[in-house]
């Protein structure tokens, strides 16, 4: 991948009296800096590439550099300093993309600190912001942007862009390799209309299935009766067969003719009545009998249209997303692949946007012993055959292509998401786990393992998540409905934590307005 940077011209001139007093405060006030900072290198000005710049795809903050870089389609756009979290709050390095923004976010975990043109990128707090720079890292765990950088990106990047936290600098290059996404022209063409069809076939199976719901309730409801009539009915049977019993009892012991005529009498009134009980009885048996077969046949109904529903509503959703760029996961450690598409649904519990979950299959890796690395592999635009892929490794392992070889992906899995590939469609393969942070509302976030992640450690872990939303087919929804569960697989943290110092300076260097 080509970039273009921007040069800044220095001149220089010979200081007088005031020059040289300042220098030498200038030089006491360095001394005063805390020993950490001297380590680090000098702080990379902000920059703007000098061509037109279009939408983002990633960022990549540099832990080591303490910069961040922002790439287009054709290379980098715009970097600027950063300062990252401090020792024993360090920002995590791995995988993360953008899951809420806030142009005036005020923290809840640090009394209400200002942290402007916030950009989360995990749940439990770590994000992207305005706020001083020291030319360290010095916060507690989020990314510290300069405050005029911090609003100019702000409005450019959008939920679900990549951010790459690396130890190391790292820029992408390109790459191309038989396992990358090959979109098909005609499936990409043909989507629109198959999206139409299928969301009309999805709104009859939705009818059909309340429907035969409905029909199914009302049966249940007319059979609710049935138990406790057969019952009354069975009581007012015995009781008629229990009083002409006595009946028969009393004519046999009557003494006097007087006392049998009276004893018939009884009698012949008790067996019409158990008479009457029992064809009462019989009857209501009769007719119940239809109306337990209705409640059996409208129940399966139920269900035939229910299955038929969701069926068509999952073909409908997938055609939807069809149309969204695709993100895969590959785990080395739970070996599994995972897929995540935003369906730009609002959170049902508020916050950020709803990810679609359906796609978690297991995957081959040969020699699975054998460390991956961490690399992510970006669409970056549309080309005469298919798309333009970048790379950007993070851990070492396997080099990227070799890591892609040793990696055997289901086919029906390729099929399905390969063909609508687009730009900003990504694979990212891993050796670590989804960290416990990824759920229905990120796209993937995962973190190194073998790096100090104390900006996890010191904040509260988001909380399991297990909700239901309707199917999107009914109530006013828009197609995009699931259960979402938290991944049982999921990335501990690690514990490496140390005591460290926290301290605020404003940037020197401000950012040019009206870039992009």
């Amino acid at each position: 991948m080509k970039n273009r940077s921007t040069t800044t011209r220095t001149t220089r001139a010979r200081p007088g009296a005031a020059g040289i007093v300042a220098l030498v405060t200038l030089t006491l006030f360095a001394g005063a800096v805390p020993a950490n900072a001297a380590k680090q290198a000098r702080q990379t000005a902000e920059a703007v590439a000098p061509r037109v710049a279009g939408d983002p795809i990633m960022a990549i903050v540099s832990i080591k550099s303490q910069q961040i870089t922002f790439y287009d389609a054709d290379g980098w756009i715009a970097r600027a300093p950063v300062s990252t979290g401090t020792t024993g709050r360090e920002t995590p390095a791995g995988v993360f993309a953008i899951l809420e923004k806030n142009r005036e976010h005020r923290s809840s975990m640090y009394d209400d600190a200002w942290m402007p043109h916030m950009q989360r990128i995990t749940w439990n707090g770590i994000a992207l912001h305005g706020g001083p720079l020291p030319g360290y890292a010095a916060s507690h765990g989020c990314v510290r942007l300069p405050f005029g950088f911090a609003e100019n990106v702000f409005d450019k990047t959008y939920i679900g862009m990549r951010v790459i936290v690396s130890p190391e600098d790292t820029v992408p290059t390109e790459i191309s390799h038989p396992s990358l996404f090959v979109p098909k022209q005609e499936a990409i063409a043909t989507a629109p209309n198959r999206i139409g069809k299928l969301a009309a076939e999805a709104e009859e199976a939705t009818r059909a299935a309340d429907e035969a719901k409905k029909a199914a309730s009302v049966a249940a409801k007319e059979a609710t009766s049935l138990p406790a009539t057969l019952r009354k009915l069975e009581q007012q049977k015995s009781r008629a067969d229990a009083e002409l019993a006595f009946a028969d009892k009393t004519l046999a012991n009557a003494k006097t003719d007087q006392a049998r005529a009276k004893a018939e009498e009884l009698k012949q009134k008790a067996a019409a009545k158990a008479a009457d009980a029992s064809t009462q009885l019989d009857a209501a048996k009769a007719a119940a009998q239809p109306k337990r077969d209705a409640v059996a046949a409208t129940k399966e109904a139920a269900k035939a249209t229910a299955a038929r529903k969701a069926d068509a509503v999952k073909a409908a959703t997938d055609a939807k997303l069809a149309l969204e760029p695709v993100s895969v996961y590959i785990s080395r450690s739970t070996q599994k692949l995972y897929v995540r598409r935003n369906t730009h649904k609002p959170a049902p519990d508020g916050g950020g946007e709803v990810f679609d979950t359906s796609i978690e299959v297991p995957v081959t890796i040969r020699n699975p012993d054998r460390p991956l690395g961490t690399h992510i592999f970006t669409a970056m635009a549309k080309t005469d055959t298919g798309l333009r892929w970048s790379i950007v490794t993070i851990e070492n392992g396997d080099e990227a292509r070799d890591a892609l070889d040793r990696i055997t992906i289901p086919q029906e899995v390729w099929d399905r998401i390969g063909p609508t590939a687009l730009p900003r469609s990504s694979i990212v393969i891993s050796d670590e786990p989804l960290s416990a942070e990824t759920n229905y509302r990120t796209e993937f976030v995962a973190v190194l393992s073998n790096q100090p992640q104390g900006g996890f450690i010191t904040r509260k872990p988001t909380a399991p998540a297990m909700i239901a939303s309707d199917d999107g087919w009914d109530n006013g929804g828009n197609g995009f409905g699931f259960f979402y569960p938290r991944d049982p697989y999921v990335q501990p943290v690690n514990p490496r934590r140390q005591r460290g110092q926290y301290q605020y300076y404003q940037s020197t260097q401000p950012m040019p307005r009206g870039f992009w």
